[in-house]
């Protein structure tokens, strides 16, 4: 039997779905979401591993004309992941996008479109938000520019065609061995994990500026084997005033904070967490390459 092996890079505009479909993908919760553009930062490594394939997604963040150095270092994770693809999948979010104007528009996707020996599927997500005539119009549009090899409409959130597009995927990747062992499904470590879960809980607690001005250090990680594990972690924030917002009157609001992403770290790692919060400013961080790259928000390239 012969294996098929290979990465799909998944891009699109912020918010268009794609941490929500690489989960629907994997069958798990791998990459945070929120309704907030810009949740995700970093790329994540999702990997779907069954006898005869391995696909090795990678989730990247939402494109966007930047306007500070942070923004600047995402835009870089998302040209370098189109260059490791053997597909790449376009998401277009309907609701938001439906010709595609913000996305087909962009240096980034023109870019990819160099890229000759790459396969392109354009998924149209959020189906189950419109109509059959308007999902048909933007169809039978998008195949008369001939630019894809396969154009599926989906609904990420309701698996709406997952199984259709992952076939799609695994008929267009080229044979090869295996990248990972078949158990693993991502390439981090479990700190990272942590600490995008408490990020993720600070996109849907806080409003405004906070979750854009925060980032999530997990500095300790103790696992103890008769009792709960130990997180201790730190929110970096770019003011001082933003502290007091995070912390909240009387502690009301990190506290918080900390039952619900203690909730779902445990379910992560399947046992008991004592999950440790503390906050620090760190000024204007965003805009900072020394603390970038100390955050790791800088690749090799960069040296």
């Amino acid at each position: 039997m012969n294996t098929k092996a290979g990465y799909v890079t998944i891009i699109g505009n912020p918010n268009a779905g794609k941490s929500t479909l690489l989960n629907a993908f994997l069958g798990q919760k791998l990459s945070i979401t929120s309704p907030k553009p810009q949740t995700t930062r970093k790329r994540i490594l999702g990997i779907l591993t069954e006898e005869n394939y391995q696909v090795v997604f990678l989730d990247t963040p939402g494109i966007l004309k930047p306007n500070y150095l942070l923004q600047d270092k995402m835009l870089e994770i998302i040209n370098l992941s189109i260059y490791d693809a053997d597909v790449l999948l376009y998401l277009l979010d309907l609701n938001d996008d439906a010709k595609g104007e913000k996305l087909f528009s962009t240096e980034t996707f023109l870019k990819s479109l160099k890229l000759k020996d790459t396969k392109r599927i354009l998924a149209i997500n959020k189906i189950d938000l419109a109509n059959q005539e308007i999902v048909n119009k933007v169809i039978e549009e998008n195949k008369s520019s001939n630019l894809f090899d396969e154009i599926i409409p989906i609904s990420a959130t309701y698996n709406t065609n997952i199984n259709t597009l992952k076939e799609k995927i695994i008929d267009l990747l080229p044979e090869g061995q295996k990248f990972y062992p078949d158990d693993q499904v991502s390439n981090e470590n479990t700190r990272f994990f942590v600490s995008e879960i408490i990020r993720e809980k600070i996109f849907l607690l806080y409003r405004d500026e906070i979750p854009y001005s925060s980032e999530v250090v997990v500095e300790e990680y103790k696992e103890r084997e008769n009792s709960k594990d130990y997180i201790s972690a730190v929110i970096l924030l770019e003011r001082g005033t933003q502290k007091s917002i995070v912390i909240g009157k009387r502690g009301e609001a990190i506290k918080k904070l900390s039952t619900e992403a203690r909730k779902e770290i445990e379910e992560f790692v399947g046992k008991e967490v004592f999950l440790e919060l503390r906050v620090k400013e760190k000024s204007n961080w965003r805009k900072d390459p020394k603390a970038l790259k100390s955050l790791g928000y800088y690749n090799h390239n960069d040296e």
